[in-house]
């Protein structure tokens, strides 16, 4: 059991798109991220997320609505929802999601992060 300092997590990477797993609790992994740029349309079929906004803003595009997230909101898009997060300016999020949970859902490109680091 020891403290962990958000900031200090985040000031130890500059990439985007790239989770870090910060923890572990009852099967689900809590992760730190930067987001820049668009991401890629995918869903997970198994799995909800949890993103929460710790710096900046983002919007969580669904295929019919754009929801805008800044800092201290979170959104739960539930298992099977296609999804998509874009960042016009850089933002850092915290996520939530079982340890199954595989950043491109069902689909796989130079994106896919299958070997995450812990931090």
């Amino acid at each position: 059991m020891e403290k962990i300092t958000i900031v200090d997590k985040l000031n130890s990477f500059t990439d985007h798109w790239n989770p870090r797993i910060v923890g572990e609790l009852n099967g689900q992994h809590v992760k730190l991220a930067k987001l820049k740029g668009e991401f890629v349309w995918h869903s997970h079929e198994n799995e909800d997320e949890m993103f929460l906004v710790l710096e900046g803003w983002f919007n969580m595009e669904f295929r019919d609505k754009t929801v805008r997230l800044e800092k201290g909101d979170f959104i739960i898009v539930p298992r099977g929802v296609e999804h998509r997060p874009v960042a016009p300016e850089e933002a850092s999020v915290m996520l939530f999601e079982p340890s199954s949970t595989l950043n491109t859902g069902e689909i796989q490109n130079e994106l896919t992060k299958s070997d995450l680091d812990w931090i």
